[in-house]
């Protein structure tokens, strides 16, 4: 391995760019180019993990923390908060297929509010995310017509036709339960 750049008491600190051999070519290969506080990644740098799985973005000891991009060896892309190596935080992970999730996340996985578009189907689904599991939204089409994929068949608009009939039926109902006491009266 080779470091290149600023130390402080014998350890990594400051700019620097650390390198490692590759024995089979003889040759050296940088792994990370940025900030280092006390030996460790620290601030803002570049960690190449392969040759096109790469993060650019904040660290705090040794682990990505802050914001920051990830560039995934597959082609799809996160950019948005970390913490602890791990997205956390608000984020958006665009997928190479074209469809893309927006919301929060801890620990890595989806969680909290989000909205994931299929843009290959041309729907949208925006609702609450359990570690990583949706539970709870609504499913709407979104750019149906421009989906190179579109689902057979459109999603109807769901409307209340008589509000006022709904309205005197829950009132109706909630009064005969206050007869029979069922309901207090307030």
């Amino acid at each position: 391995m080779i470091y290149d750049g600023e130390c402080k008491f014998g350890k990594r600190d400051g700019y620097g760019t650390y390198s490692v051999l590759l024995p089979q070519r003889k040759e050296y290969l940088r792994k990370y180019c940025g900030e280092w506080k006390n030996g460790k990644k620290h601030g803002y740098g570049t960690y190449f993990f392969s040759h096109s799985s790469v993060y650019e973005g904040e660290w705090s000891e040794d682990e990505r923390s802050g914001w920051g991009r990830m560039f995934y060896e597959n082609g799809d892309i996160y950019e948005g908060e970390w913490m602890k190596d791990k997205n956390h935080g608000k984020g958006i992970i665009q997928f190479l297929n074209g469809n893309w999730y927006e919301g929060t996340w801890k620990n890595g996985l989806k969680n909290g509010n989000g909205k994931f578009y299929h843009s290959d189907k041309g729907q949208l689904y925006e609702g609450f995310w359990v570690d990583g599991v949706a539970k709870c939204g609504t499913l709407s089409d979104f750019g149906r017509d421009d989906a190179p994929a579109p689902t057979r068949y459109p999603i109807p608009q769901v409307q209340l036709v008589d509000m006022q009939l709904v309205l005197r039926e829950g009132q109706s109902a909630y009064l005969t339960r206050v007869e029979e006491g069922q309901e207090e009266d307030r």
